[in-house]
């Protein structure tokens, strides 16, 4: 059996600047990757990675080595499996079911948004990334999660320490310090609120968990809290932007959107293809097993890389090219298996079905106001830094 191939020359610092241009390199020459400075095998063909996801039996979450546990002081819903994955998973259900979020959440996401926009200036430049989506996804967040009394600046502080400690593959202290402080605010705060939803239940995460006949332990409880602000802010809020940047690259983009709003849901499915908010993931190899005939041995940690997978040229033309009337918008962006993203309907909500449609209801003539000059980044998450758009 062939040895598998290794690259020295791949940097955490260029996968944070343009992560792709790997991806597309390793998907033509060796899907099957050591990379030695992260100490693990790259995975970056969507058959590959989905088989991994599908399989929890053979590719275990627990035990990968990342960041995340050192960053969220506990171990996660994302890093369990089985039934101790399930009993977490279940405890926040009831706040993210269909049910609730048609008939609660769409219509306080809905005021959230009116209330983001009309804090907007009527015309001129903003940028949209700290003016509109940063503070739309905290707010409704915080509604989602039972913890109204948290800040916008607060939750997005929070999210961004979490979510820079979680993706610190290079094992800096600095953003290590940043969760640290956070996990004290956090925790103060989950205990006020947890004593408010014991004295009168809601729809919220917080308050399903609180007031469950069998309650997770307030570790768990706190611990499931962070995993949603981390993820919570940041995807919600890289998919508007990436979205948003995509549609106004092309005339007949905005077109159709303003014909018909069916194409805000097909604009989201490709957005997060192009540019998938989680752009990597990690297992353990519970026993050695091989892919695409090389071998990999028991406790070997793999990457799924499910921003690759979007780009995967077996299944999409130009993939590097946002085409809002691709006919396969097929993406792996909020996985698959039982680690299938919660919070993804919430998302499509917020963004497809709310944010785009009023947004572009109140600036239908809006443009990018220099497409060149955006700033991408990130690894294990991206989206653009900042979005300036003139509003018209």
């Amino acid at each position: 059996m062939p040895k598998i191939p290794s690259d020295p020359t791949i940097t955490v610092g260029a996968l944070h600047l343009d992560p792709y241009a790997v991806y597309r390199r390793l998907r033509h020459e060796a899907p099957v990757m050591e990379v030695p400075v992260l100490g693990r095998i790259f995975l970056t063909k969507a058959t590959d990675i989905r088989a991994v996801k599908d399989n929890p039996d053979l590719f275990r979450s627990g035990g990968t080595e990342t960041p995340m546990e050192r960053a969220f002081q506990a171990v996660t819903l994302m890093r369990k499996d089985g039934a101790e994955h399930q009993r977490d998973r279940l405890a926040m259900a009831p706040a993210f079911s269909p049910r609730t979020i048609r008939n609660h959440w769409q219509e306080v996401y809905t005021r959230i948004a009116n209330d983001c926009l009309d804090d907007l200036p009527k015309s001129g430049t903003a940028d949209l990334f700290s003016a509109l989506a940063a503070p739309f996804a905290a707010r409704c967040l915080a509604h989602l999660l039972g913890i109204e009394s948290a800040s916008n600046t607060q939750l997005i502080g929070w999210s961004q320490a979490l979510i820079d400690g979680a993706g610190n593959f290079a094992w800096d202290p600095a953003p290590f310090a940043a969760t640290d402080a956070a996990h004290e605010e956090m925790n103060a705060l989950f205990d006020r609120e947890s004593e408010r939803h014991l004295a009168e239940q809601g729809p919220s995460a917080l308050s399903a968990m609180v007031n469950a006949v069998d309650p997770l332990e307030l570790s768990q409880i706190r611990a499931n809290l962070k995993i949603a602000i981390g993820g919570g802010i940041n995807e919600p809020r890289d998919a508007f932007c990436t979205i948003l940047f995509g549609l106004l690259q092309n005339p007949e983009n905005t077109a159709a959107v303003k014909e018909d709003p069916k194409w805000f849901v097909e604009a989201f499915e490709e957005g997060v293809r192009w540019v998938a908010p989680i752009q990597t993931s990690s297992r353990r190899a519970a026993a050695e097993t091989e892919i695409r005939g090389f071998p990999i041995t028991k406790d070997q940690i793999v990457m799924t890389i499910q921003a690759s997978a979007g780009h995967d040229e077996e299944i999409h033309e130009n993939p590097e090219v946002f085409d809002l009337f691709r006919a396969n918008k097929t993406h792996q962006s909020f996985a698959s298996g039982p680690h299938f993203c919660q919070g993804t309907h919430v998302a499509r909500m917020m963004v497809a079905q709310i944010l785009l449609p009023l947004l572009f209801e109140r600036y239908p003539n809006m443009s990018l106001a220099d497409p060149a000059a955006v700033p991408w980044y990130g690894f294990a998450f991206r989206g653009p830094l900042s979005l300036p758009v003139t509003l018209a």
